[in-house]
């Protein structure tokens, strides 16, 4: 009988790899069940928390006899059991109380004191980093310190906007560290909020049994996400100086992310900015469009999808949108997977369902009903099954000649674009050109039904 919370988390952790294992789709594992866990056990039923109210509809509607099933194989005194959110539980005082025993639990099991969730993600690889030139003077530092250490470039300091994949090389470098020169190697990650969180309590003498310091000591490698968040924090600041130095005394691997550079650092110490000067620094651009492009297939394939069932056109869409931050790429993926998991193995993933799909992602607010000059070429390029490259460059065959005018025609009409910016968009083209292509789509409307019929067929899909 399952009564501890280790017996718990035990029983817990062989559900969930027994059930990875008979789910076919990866993605559906990792969103609706990667990070639940048993909170408690009431009589013979199971607490189980999910990690949202859409994962708790997905467990509670479709999963649940699965769950028995597989709890089944493990214990033979569950009978039910019970799903809530994490919003749920804290609401209730008697789940309040037993997160409260679970935490001393966790106490007497003797867990380090600092930063229990400084685990490596093990899916944040070099194989799944997609290397492009925003990036690949990162990932060769990175990978290099990773395979020779870092005596040479100690700290490694990776600077970029959010989003662009410094927290991914934090993560491979100390996976690949693991993997290979140094297996037993102490390696944490640390987010600089947890950092600063762990220093309060520590202060506030919530740490008493063991000092950061002492803590800190016992770390072979230190991944440090986000230190522009130490600004201002005096003492916080303080207490990373004598951290950082006794580990550079050490000869101990420290790798540092940042939104800038340390020059333009502001509000951290002169002589921190001057120590994460003292390694080697390298900057992460933001991907071009053939870079991102190579990012979703990747995500895509990550998430269990079939590449194939995705028009070229999709792709382009999505990465011309969202080519600036590499997490709203991958939250375009996840939306596009959520909406179409009805879809049968016949359909395709069509600009119409993309752009339905990541309408509720940031940046994507109300994208199905905003024209936008780039829209109007990529529906008219799937209209017609060419690239949006190939109607805005100078091919001239009949058919991609034919999309070219009707996207300056609609261009004009919908959004009265000047004729310049329309020619600029095209290649370079001068107004008389524009104008010209226009007005042959304006006369052929007036006799070409078939021509009509597409116009309107376009329109309806624009709206």
């Amino acid at each position: 009988m399952v009564t501890t919370l280790s017996e718990m988390t035990k029983l817990w952790d062989n559900v969930l790899k027994s059930i990875k294992s008979k789910i076919d789709n990866k993605w559906t594992f990792d969103y609706f069940f990667a990070n639940s866990y048993i909170d408690s056990r009431d009589g013979d039923t199971l607490i189980i928390v999910a990690q949202s109210t859409v994962a708790k509809a997905e467990l509670k509607n479709k999963h649940t006899d699965l769950i028995l099933d597989t709890i089944s194989e493990f214990e033979d005194d569950i009978y039910t059991i019970r799903i809530v959110t994490e919003d749920e539980l804290q609401s209730n005082k008697k789940h309040d109380s037993s997160k409260s025993n679970q935490k001393v639990a966790v106490q007497e099991d003797d867990q380090p004191v600092f930063f229990k969730d400084s685990a490596l993600k093990p899916e944040l690889t070099f194989d799944t980093f997609v290397v492009g030139d925003c990036n690949k003077e990162a990932h060769k530092a990175a990978l290099y310190v990773a395979k020779n250490g870092g005596s040479l470039f100690n700290p490694l300091f990776i600077y970029s906007h959010s989003g662009l994949g410094k927290t991914h090389l934090l993560h491979a470098i100390g996976n690949e560290i693991k993997k290979g020169r140094m297996p037993n190697a102490k390696i944490i990650y640390i987010n600089t909020d947890d950092f600063v969180e762990e220093y309060i309590r520590f202060v506030r003498g919530e740490k008493e049994s063991q000092s950061m310091k002492s803590f800190f000591k016992t770390v072979d490698v230190l991944l440090l996400d986000d230190v522009q968040i130490m600004a201002g924090k005096v003492k916080t600041a303080e207490m990373f100086f004598s951290i950082y130095q006794d580990l550079i005394n050490r000869g101990k691997q420290i790798i540092i992310t940042s939104d800038k550079q340390p020059s333009e650092l502001k509000g951290l110490e002169e002589r921190l900015i001057t120590r994460f000067s003292q390694g080697l620094t390298v900057k992460i651009g933001e991907p071009d469009i053939d870079t991102s492009v190579e990012i979703l297939k990747q995500k895509i394939t990550t998430y269990g999808m079939d590449v194939e069932k995705f028009d070229a056109n999709v792709l382009l869409f999505l990465a011309e949108k969202y080519s600036s931050n590499v997490r709203d790429l991958e939250g375009a993926v996840k939306n596009i997977f959520f909406s179409c998991i009805d879809l049968s193995d016949e359909e395709r993933i069509t600009m119409d369902v993309a752009i339905k799909a990541v309408g509720s992602i940031r940046g994507g607010k109300n994208i199905a009903a905003q024209l936008s000059e780039q829209k109007i070429i990529n529906v008219v390029a799937d209209y017609y099954n060419i690239s949006p490259s190939d109607i805005t460059g100078k091919v001239r065959t009949g058919q991609i000649a034919l999309a070219r005018h009707i996207s300056m025609y609609l261009i004009r009409k919908h959004l009265d674009v000047p004729l310049k910016k329309i020619g600029d968009m095209f290649g370079g083209k001068d107004h008389t050109t524009v104008m010209s292509g226009i007005s042959k789509v304006d006369k052929e409307l007036k006799t070409n039904k078939q021509l009509q019929e597409a116009i309107e067929e376009l329109e309806t899909k624009l709206k």
